[in-house]
């Protein structure tokens, strides 16, 4: 049995397709993660939900920013983008089952030393601290009320406290688990700032390089970050390589260190 992490898919439904292909995938004995974004920009996320749902059990895969606007928009307490790519998904006739299914999706997942998240973590967070932080929006998203919807969006606040409350305890956690990119050491989020990394002069560091990380004693597999592309280090996997902007769909076998990918078929140019 082989375990494949697989980056940002966002509605690349034809390179997935060659991915598992290239990958000899069998739904007998191997499991893909995905680390989020299945969906939008791209342009098959209909085709991408129906695949990666009908795996069951042999596929992971953690919310992304893009997944929770699709169940945002769904819900009818948010209206799409121009950039959206969302209109198969929401006019489907099984739109129903792939959005309950969607919203039943974990924000981390940890399994065999590994953690699972689409955009990074706070130095202040233990593993078992991001997966309690994960349960706590997990459980709002299991009510099926819409209000978190109304206002997960924004900025603010941009720094952790355990004395943060209610929805501003939510939309923190939501902002680093699937939005953040750069912190401070002192747990202090940017979230304007994309793109490459700032010069070692910047107090904004990538949320894995800031000092005192807890979670250093688990590999952490990510996605989120196109510009930054490939990650490998000693227990860290960034595997968003921009497959929707033009790069790659990349696969990280978790076992044995083996990476997969293949090229994009093309569909917009890069977009940091």
């Amino acid at each position: 049995m082989s375990r494949f992490a697989i980056g940002d898919v966002q509605g690349c439904y034809e390179e997935l397709r060659a991915l598992l292909a290239r990958l000899r995938f069998s739904a007998d004995r191997d499991r893909l993660w995905f680390v989020g974004d299945l969906v939008n920009r791209g342009p098959r996320s209909l085709e991408v939900l129906r695949l990666v749902r009908d795996l069951g059990a042999n596929a992971e895969t953690v919310l992304g920013n893009h997944d929770l606007h699709l169940l945002a928009v769904a819900s009818g307490r948010r209206p799409a983008r121009r950039s959206d790519t969302l209109d198969a998904v929401l006019a489907a006739k099984d739109r129903e089952r792939l959005i309950e299914w969607l919203s039943g999706r974990p924000l981390a997942h940890f399994e065999a030393g590994d953690l699972m998240v689409h955009a990074g973590i706070v130095p202040q967070w233990s593993a078992a601290a991001t997966l309690a932080h994960a349960r706590e929006v997990e459980s709002e998203l299991a009510t099926g009320r819409a209000e978190l919807f109304e206002h997960m969006y924004g900025d603010q606040p941009d720094q952790w406290s355990e004395t943060l409350t209610g929805m501003d305890r939510l939309r923190f956690t939501i902002n680093v688990l699937t939005r953040m990119r750069l912190c401070t050491r002192d747990g202090r989020i940017n979230l304007a700032l994309k793109g490459k990394p700032p010069g070692e002069d910047s107090p904004w560091r990538p949320w894995f390089e800031a000092d005192g990380r807890r979670t250093a004693e688990v590999r952490v597999v990510f996605g989120h970050w196109s510009a930054l592309g490939l990650v490998l280090r000693e227990r860290l996997a960034g595997l968003d390589t921009g497959c929707v902007w033009g790069g790659a769909l990349s696969a990280l076998d978790l076992d044995t260190g083996a990476m997969t990918a293949v090229p994009s078929r093309g569909y917009q140019s890069i977009d940091t």
